[in-house]
């Protein structure tokens, strides 16, 4: 391990191991300048080459930095040495949530606590184009405020990996939990079958064990194939519904996560209160999830908006149904939120401040990272580099849309340049200072 003294390059103090797999090893960790408690996993490189796991590697660290929600384990960074790589992670101290079923199932209460925060998480993964393929207990982690997180993004794959038939290939995932489209190895919607591991989870946090489960392998696909199990005599009736739609062999007519958040036993208890905070109204309206994707999100795109100068953004403006969408929390607005998947281009979301201060603010920050700012009716700003970077010079246009008087979207879009150092500066700096009061 390349540390000297149990400190990781004079930043981490290392602690204990909390687990270990075949090619890492995780230990609890702390900041040395915040002391913050942090998880530290440790992956052998010569290992990783060796298994031929390079890009799996790769991935998984895309892909953590891409999904930051509150019910996922979070990322914050990734150091590497010549013989070892660091995943510098959330510490996450209440185990998994496989431990609690050791003893048995759960109360229904909580159960329907646990799925509602990972069905948040992965419709959260699913609308930034990522499909996580290993969901499972041993992968959901709680914290010391029980509270679930979603970890082990190792297996997960990108939309943008999809085939031409729009499909992914890849059979992967823990045999009980995996969807039959998964073992039919025809090609299978990466979301449908996260939803249908979501659904065997559920069934096991009410009834306390598998619904598909045999000694035999083949025997236990065959019942996967044709959706064959029994609910325990204790297993709550309106839960039963639930989990026959999500459990539905056929991967068309399985239900979706958005029709998922409308079940009633999903929804029991549930109280929904205005947030009071942009941060809270932006985080509500990121993670609404794929139900109104479609039809109407496709014509969000032709609402005319006023660009003519800063002035006229304080304007009030007609943007047909769209404030009226905007203050419904029944509705999904994700499609104005989600940056483009197949080439991560595009990064949109809101702002309660004032036009003119959403300009200086970019401003400022262009000034910090020494870009050059040029304007184009004040409502366009194009930021660039001053010298070339990994791949060519970074240039970044930022587009200023009035939703309402007091609000406004966002538009970030990746002309040239490193999608990394594109990211960097618009999720870690400029979309942290935009968020203001709405």
């Amino acid at each position: 391990m390349d540390t000297k003294e149990g400190v990781l390059m004079q930043r981490y103090e290392l602690g204990k191991m909390v687990g270990h797999g075949n090619f890492a090893k995780v230990y609890h960790g702390r900041n040395l300048k915040t002391g913050v408690n942090v998880a530290i996993k440790i992956i052998d490189k010569s290992k990783v080459m060796k298994a031929g796991m390079v890009n799996q590697i790769k991935r998984e660290i895309s892909v953590t930095k891409l999904v930051k929600h509150p019910n996922i384990v979070h990322l914050h960074e990734v150091l590497a040495s010549k013989t070892k790589i660091y995943f510098v992670l959330e510490y996450v101290k209440g185990g998994e949530l496989f431990d609690k079923l050791i003893k048995g199932k759960l109360k229904e209460e909580t159960a329907r606590k646990y799925f509602r925060q990972l069905i948040s998480a992965i419709g959260f993964c699913h609308s930034r184009g990522v499909y996580h393929r290993d969901l499972k207990p041993e992968n959901l982690l709680l914290d010391d405020e029980g509270n679930l997180k979603v970890s082990d993004f190792g297996l997960s794959a990108l939309a943008e990996t999809r085939r031409q038939d729009g499909l992914l290939h890849t059979s992967c995932g823990t045999p009980a939990y995996v969807a039959p489209e998964v073992i039919d190895q025809k090609g299978y919607d990466g979301a449908k079958a996260d939803i249908w591991s979501c659904g065997v989870v559920l069934f096991v946090l009410l009834a306390g064990f598998l619904p598909f489960h045999d000694s035999n392998l083949m025997e236990m696909y065959r019942k996967i194939t044709m959706g064959k199990f029994k609910y325990p005599n204790s297993f709550p009736n309106e839960a039963k519904s639930l989990v026959s739609k999500i459990l539905d062999p056929n991967p068309i007519t399985r239900i979706s996560i958005a029709e998922i958040t409308e079940d009633s036993w999903f929804k029991t208890g549930l109280v929904c209160e205005l947030p009071k905070r942009s941060e809270d109204m932006v985080s509500s309206l990121e993670n609404q999830f794929d139900s109104f994707k479609g039809s109407f999100g496709e014509k969000i795109r032709d609402l005319t908006y006023q660009t003519e100068e800063i002035q006229g953004l304080e304007k009030d403006c007609v943007l047909n149904a769209f404030n009226i969408i905007s203050l419904s929390w029944g509705f999904n607005l994700s499609g104005l939120f989600n940056h483009n998947a197949e080439d991560e281009r595009e990064v949109r979301f809101m702002s309660g401040q004032p036009a003119c201060s959403i300009v200086l603010k970019l401003e400022e920050i262009a000034k910090n990272w020494k870009l050059k700012v040029m304007k184009n009716n004040g409502v366009l700003l194009k930021v660039e580099g001053l010298e070339e970077g990994i791949n060519d010079i970074l240039a970044i246009d930022f587009e200023i849309y009035q939703i309402t008087p007091n609000l406004h979207l966002i538009e970030a879009k990746r002309l040239g340049g490193d999608k990394y150092g594109f990211w960097e500066i618009v999720n870690e700096h400029v979309r942290p200072a935009l968020i203001g009061v709405v």
